[in-house]
């Protein structure tokens, strides 16, 4: 089979092939779960193998792997709360080492992402340093894309706390008005990289909330809830043999009630193509190729998967040829 990262006799804009990646499906990625009569509800990601597959395209510090599997995990379980078409990102960018962190998930469930940090300021930082340390000052962004046809919805909050659960925390509560609790965990197993994200949201009104149950017996329920999510360690968040339904009835076994819907699959979601980068670079002038061409090959790399695609300059005419 002929590698689409390389020029063929087809051509560039009709080249859709999907470049040499992993095809990992993870079949129960995200796990949607609600307390009956009880004012919370909740999604708990578990990527597996995915979250190696992913992690390692980059030749990042742990610290930053970590960061960008906490990205990659919460992106997903929130993309899974809200019906729409297309995709769902989280952005941070700051003036840290990690200038740029980036993850979006589709209404399908494909999955990608990257942090694209400067090496030497991450080592020159604690090994376990916390995210904003990471980040710098900046912006965390959320991000719904429907498609040109459709309005884009776009949340903001500035890079404050210092964890991504906390910046998340933080943004629910300033722009959604919604009490939410976020705990994220990322780390290097024995069977590889893993990730995971626990989300519990406080529903508001009575939806799935007992008629009976007063304001005082709301508030406590949520109470009991956080107190009882607070006891989940990262070892149990990233344990591949303690499987997503097993940890929730650890959880909340005491409360009764517990409720577990139908998951969402999750899978490797690098939409790179030769098309696609075509595309990209028929936007630039003729002098801004020539000047990207190295002995008559312009170079351009995914930044998801972490892979080079060549093409010809004498193929690419560039936007200003046409014209």
């Amino acid at each position: 089979m002929p590698d689409p990262t390389k020029p063929s006799a087809t051509p560039d804009f009709l080249n859709h092939d999907r470049p040499p990646v992993p095809d990992i499906v993870v079949p129960r990625g995200v796990t949607p779960f609600h307390l009956r009569d009880r004012p919370v509800r909740g999604r708990l990601v578990r990527l597996g193998p995915l979250a190696d597959a992913l992690l390692t395209r980059h030749d990042n510090s742990p610290a930053v792997t970590a960061l960008a599997g906490q990205a990659l995990a919460l992106t997903a379980g929130l993309a899974a709360a809200l019906k729409f078409r297309g995709s769902f990102s989280l952005q941070a960018k700051g003036d840290g080492p990690v200038a740029m962190l980036l993850a979006d998930c589709t209404d399908t469930g494909a999955l990608r992402g990257y942090a694209r940090a400067d090496a030497e300021r991450v080592a020159a930082l604690p090994a376990d340093a916390a995210a904003n340390a990471l980040l710098g000052g900046g912006y965390l962004a959320f991000t719904c894309d429907q498609g040109p046809e459709m309005e884009r919805y776009q949340g903001i909050v500035a890079i404050e706390g210092d964890s991504l659960a906390a910046m998340t925390g933080a943004y629910f509560r300033s722009s959604e008005q919604l009490q939410a609790h976020v705990q994220l965990a990322a780390g290097e197993t024995p069977s590889g990289w893993r990730a995971s994200a626990l989300i519990l949201e406080r529903v508001a009104g009575g939806g799935g909330i007992a008629p009976e149950l007063t304001d005082d017996a709301q508030e406590e329920a949520w109470r009991t809830a956080l107190a009882l999510a607070a006891t989940l360690t990262e070892a149990e968040l990233l344990d591949d043999a303690l499987s997503s339904e097993r940890l929730l009835q650890r959880l909340f076994h005491t409360e009764g009630g517990l409720e577990i819907d139908r998951a969402r699959a999750l899978s490797y979601g690098c939409r790179c193509s030769r098309a696609r980068l075509a595309g990209v670079l028929d936007g630039f002038p003729p002098e801004d190729l020539d000047h990207m061409a190295e002995d008559g090959t312009i170079t351009m790399n995914c930044e998801f998967c972490n892979l080079g695609f060549a093409f010809d300059r004498s193929e690419v005419q560039g936007g200003a040829a046409r014209g």
